[in-house]
C-alpha cells in the first residue's frame, strides 16, 4: 500500500489496500484464483507495479501494518469499496478503463469497479 500511494497519506495507502482485498476476494474477472494477497500483488499481468522498484522490499513500518489490518478486518473507503482496479492518469480521469466504470478519484489515483452482475462478491 505504501508502494503504490505514499504520496497519497493514509487515505490513499487505506484506497489501495481495499484494491488488493477486493481482488482476493472476488474470484472474477482478471482475478480469478487469487487465493491470497501475496498472488495479488506479484500477479503478471496486473499485480502492482510497484514491485519493480526497490521501494516495495523495503520493511513494513507499524503505521503501515496497522493500516493494512484496517482493510483486511473489512474497512472500506469511497471510492476504492469496490473497486478492482485503480490508476494515475497524466490527465482527468476516464470514463471507463478496460471497459470498468470510474468511481472515482482521490488526488492522482483514479478507481474503477465492475458491475455487481460481473463481480457479485465484491
Amino acid at each position: 500500500m505504501r508502494a503504490e500511494a505514499e504520496g497519497e497519506g493514509n487515505l490513499g495507502m487505506l484506497m489501495v489496500g481495499n484494491v488488493g482485498v477486493n481482488r482476493v476476494y472476488s474470484d472474477c474477472l482478471d482475478f480469478k484464483n487469487i487465493r491470497n494477497l501475496r498472488d495479488m500483488v506479484f500477479q503478471s499481468p496486473g499485480g502492482f507495479e510497484a514491485t519493480t522498484k526497490s521501494y516495495f522490499y523495503q520493511r513494513a513500518r507499524e503505521r503501515d501494518k496497522k493500516l493494512a489490518r484496517r482493510v483486511i478486518a473489512g474497512e472500506r473507503f469511497h471510492p476504492a469499496s469496490r473497486s478492482l482496479w485503480f490508476f494515475e492518469p497524466t490527465g482527468e480521469c476516464p470514463a471507463q478503463w478496460y471497459n470498468q466504470w470510474n468511481t472515482g478519484r482521490y488526488k492522482a489515483h483514479c478507481f474503477f469497479s465492475p458491475t455487481e452482475q460481473d463481480c457479485p462478491r465484491v
